[in-house]
């Protein structure tokens, strides 16, 4: 990639990393690694299993959005897995495979999620901007995760992704976010 942002779209890192025991619920910083199971997600994590979303990104840009508008938030408030620092994610199309660390490979299998009801995050925290600017990933690789690690795309997508079901496809293309 070219550009002044090239970077921006290619390379970031960790901010934090968070796990939650309850759906629905912010997540709690881990100070040190967490552990990525293949297929599988975030070890210790509500939200780890056999689906496309096994693990969940959101953008410290984001959250810093969030907080600038008055909401008192900060990592894991919006349930994400992983917090990201200086990459772009809401460019990567579907696909797109990250590298963090030294062993875990990610692949983007959704962008953004449909709200079926407000959750406790909305409650708690005014707002929720996962549903416009969270995205999820199935792990490929596993490993550990801690803060401070590099984010790097070793292979852009071209928009879709082998383990996203259709209806979750459609879904998000006829509901409003």
């Amino acid at each position: 990639m070219e550009g002044p942002d090239a970077d921006s779209t290619t390379h970031g890192t960790v901010r934090a990393v968070c796990v939650s025991k309850r759906k629905g619920t912010r997540k709690t910083v881990v100070d040190g690694p967490v552990t990525i199971e293949a297929h599988h997600g975030v070890a210790e994590d509500a939200h780890a299993g056999d689906r496309h979303r096994q693990v969940s990104l959101l953008a410290w840009e984001s959250i810093k959005k969030a907080r600038a508008r008055g909401l008192d938030v900060k990592e894991g408030d919006f349930a994400e897995n992983i917090t990201t620092e200086g990459i772009n994610l809401m460019a990567l199309p579907l696909g797109t495979q990250l590298k963090i660390g030294d062993d875990v490979l990610l692949e983007l299998s959704q962008q953004g999620k449909v709200c079926h009801k407000k959750c406790a995050i909305f409650y708690l925290a005014g707002d929720c901007i996962f549903p416009r600017e969270g995205i999820f990933f199935v792990a490929l690789t596993g490993g550990k995760v801690k803060a401070g690690d590099s984010i790097d795309v070793v292979k852009l997508g071209d928009g879709t992704c082998e383990y996203t079901p259709q209806e979750a496809l459609d879904e998000l293309a006829n509901t409003p976010r």
